[in-house]
């Protein structure tokens, strides 16, 4: 679908009223044309429905454009080491998709309306991150968030004391109160694996260092029922539809 704007001369008009003009759609329609990127403006994408354009500018809509249903998305991020949230939030655009995101959802600008990050990594930290605009995830990350398990993995240095495996496990106390349960076990000499609830990423570093170790690196690769997979650092995919924490 294209052809050459004809706003009246010397009168730019709305990109939303020239795409419902040009397909023809509703404005609402229109408006998510230019969102979901289908829609270019002499030659570049444009995605901000309410830019002007002028006569003589070229207003285009990819033949192949069609209306993905309106929903709530959610974003997955392997968020590298070292990088703090706010920055975590910048790696959420269309350039770090992943190619390997088998959703068929595609990358929209009002994705990022409304959008909160739900349990936060610390900076030094690496691993999966969700980012979602979608109530339900919100209220399961949030407010059920003790209850849903992480699953850490967790680089470390020097030699644990005895059965220290057994106190990570279950009788760490701090700030006087009782750690929740967790399931440690050793990945290899200096790897250990971390299955926890209740229990903050950033609590991690301490609960080594209670047993003789330093922490060198944590890095999460579940969330509930998600995990990271082969997502590459730096990157990010959509949750599937259907798909639950």
């Amino acid at each position: 679908m294209g052809t050459p704007a004809s706003p009246a001369p010397d009168d730019a008009q709305r990109l939303s009223k020239v795409v419902a003009a040009l397909v023809p759609c509703s404005r609402r329609e229109a408006e998510q044309y230019i969102a979901e990127g289908w829609v270019r403006v002499d030659g570049q994408r444009a995605d901000e429905p309410q830019a002007r354009v002028a006569a003589g500018q070229r207003v285009e809509v990819d033949p192949q454009a069609r209306l993905q249903p309106a929903v709530s998305a959610t974003f997955l991020l392997h968020k590298p080491a070292g990088v703090k949230a706010d920055a975590a939030r910048d790696l959420l655009a269309e350039v770090g998709h992943w190619s390997g995101d088998t959703t068929g959802i595609r990358r929209s600008k009002s994705h990022q309306v409304g959008l909160k990050e739900l349990m936060p990594l610390p900076a030094p930290a690496s691993g999966l991150c969700v980012f979602s605009q979608d109530f339900r995830v919100v209220r399961k990350l949030t407010e059920d968030a003790a209850f849903v398990e992480q699953e850490l993995i967790a680089e470390v240095q020097g030699a644990i004391v005895p059965d220290g495996l057994a106190r990570l496990g279950h009788g760490l106390v701090r700030d006087g109160r009782p750690l929740p349960p967790a399931r440690v076990s050793w990945q290899s000499e200096t790897r250990l694996r971390f299955a926890v609830k209740g229990i903050a990423p950033e609590a991690i570093e301490w609960m080594c260092a209670q047993v003789g170790l330093g922490l060198v690196a944590l890095r999460r690769i579940r969330i509930g029922r998600i995990a990271m997979a082969g997502l590459p650092p730096g990157q990010w995919r959509y949750l599937p539809a259907g798909e639950r924490f």
